[in-house]
């Protein structure tokens, strides 16, 4: 007998670590090759790790909800012959944890004291190297980082959560801070509205989640996604000021364009072709004609971005919401974006994305006409600087100048509506973008060859 050490796998670049969800095979268990063996998750999105032997499962090293680095040791599967199976390369090697570039820093002087030697040891909550790491270079005290609240599970410190904090550390967010530590004790319904509104509801939740007051009421803990969206659309707006500018697009071309191929197109790819990959296609031409809304923020620094990488947001069956990502969506055609949003937006439903396919992402588009809405305001993916909401396209009456005069006509519309962030996205940059949007939509070329 041999034993076999299966390694948490390298889930994508910017990956480090994930939570451990589930255990789908038990000591004891007979594997066999590619069986799954746990259930994993990121901050982004739930996997499986298959076996890559066949074997008995002999040992789980982490329970569930414990949090594993890339290229820890997980399970040791015991296998059948002489040949130690440790010997094999595995499907994810070891990965040595090094600290993530944090874009922009390069350029920031180096002109900083020593970094903090901290014991973190001596603290009950858990931190990754790379939190470790940052913290330490900028000299953050192991108090000051139990202070900050995580938006992982259970709520841990991720990578994000430190990086929100150092770029609003001395501003508002520091001294909402230390108003909270100075409010004397006051009733706890009256206290946790006044100091934290999002915390005073999480504890709401979590006392309250096993008591109905009223006999009527069904009380829902959320879910791990669910908590994770809430963090994430709470800091959000919390982190940018947001405006929203609208357009209302004559899209009749599109549509009638569309109708006229499907069948055809259906027939040769055996792919369906929907409205999505025509608007991934006009948003990118539109970003290569106004590139500053294709920029994050860190700090007091304005990254722009070379690449083009798009977000859809989809909806899950569980009622979640997660973003896929086409990377360099700009050198795609209408054929490889339609394939690519099909990809993606398939494997979202069953929970097949892969971690890398959920990051990256410059630019998000939500179709909240999907749901028969015609508008909406979105809220920024952060830490990207704007997001791009599609309605329901509707027959309307609408006037067109002809030579011979104005005439009424039926036409297909639908409104674009655009949400940025007004610290570096003014409203004459935000307005001229959404608009190009929608020319190149109304635009559309009824004869083109697909």
């Amino acid at each position: 007998m041999a034993q076999y050490d299966l390694l948490l796998p390298k889930m994508g670049e910017s990956v480090a670590e994930a939570t451990v969800i589930k255990w789908v095979k038990q000591i004891g268990d007979s594997i066999e090759l590619d069986d799954t063996i746990l259930e994993i998750a990121t901050d982004k999105v739930d996997s499986e790790v298959p076996s890559p032997v066949a074997g008995k499962l002999v040992k789980q090293l982490f329970k569930e909800d414990e949090v594993a680095q890339v290229g820890d040791v997980i399970a040791i599967i015991e296998t059948e012959g002489g040949t130690d199976p440790r010997e094999i390369t595995p499907s994810a090697p070891v990965v040595e944890e090094k600290p993530e570039t944090i874009p922009g820093i390069e350029q920031l002087p180096e002109e900083k004291s020593a970094a903090v030697q901290t014991d973190f040891t001596s603290s009950e909550r858990f931190y990754s190297p790379l939190v470790k790491s940052i913290a330490a270079q900028e000299n953050i005290s192991l108090a000051e980082l139990d202070s900050i609240k995580g938006s992982g599970a259970d709520g841990r410190l991720n990578k994000d959560d430190l990086l929100n904090y150092i770029s609003g550390k001395g501003g508002q967010q520091a001294i909402k801070t230390q108003t909270v530590e100075l409010i004397p004790p006051a009733p706890p319904a009256y206290e946790a509205i006044a100091n934290n509104p999002v915390a005073a509801t999480q504890t709401t939740i979590n006392k309250t989640s096993t008591t109905s007051i009223s006999g009527g009421d069904e009380i829902i803990e959320m879910d791990r996604m669910r908590k994770l969206i809430a963090d994430h659309m709470v800091m959000s707006k919390t982190t940018s000021p947001h405006v929203t500018s609208f357009v209302e697009a004559d899209v009749t071309n599109m549509v009638l364009w569309r109708n006229k191929v499907k069948n055809s197109f259906e027939k040769r790819e055996n792919e369906k072709i929907t409205f999505t990959p025509i608007f991934v296609e006009a948003v990118a031409k539109a970003i290569k004609d106004f590139p500053m809304i294709n920029v994050s923020v860190n700090g007091t620094q304005i990254i722009k971005k070379r690449d083009i990488n798009i977000g859809m947001a989809a909806a899950l069956p569980s009622g979640n919401l997660i973003v896929p990502v086409i990377k360099n969506a700009d050198q795609l055609n209408l054929v490889g974006l339609t394939k690519a949003v099909n990809d993606l937006a398939a494997r979202a439903r069953i929970s097949k994305l892969k971690p890398d396919e959920t990051q990256g992402g410059t630019f998000t588009l939500t179709n909240v006409g999907s749901f028969g809405n015609v508008m909406g305001t979105p809220i920024i993916n952060q830490p990207q600087v704007a997001i791009l909401a599609v309605g329901a396209i509707k027959k309307k009456p609408a006037v067109l100048e002809t030579e011979h005069g104005d005439v009424i006509a039926i036409r297909h519309m639908m409104f674009l509506s655009l949400s940025y962030d007004h610290r570096v996205v003014d409203g004459s940059l935000g307005g001229m973008f959404v608009r190009r949007v929608a020319d190149y939509l109304e635009n559309w070329d009824f004869n083109r060859e697909i």
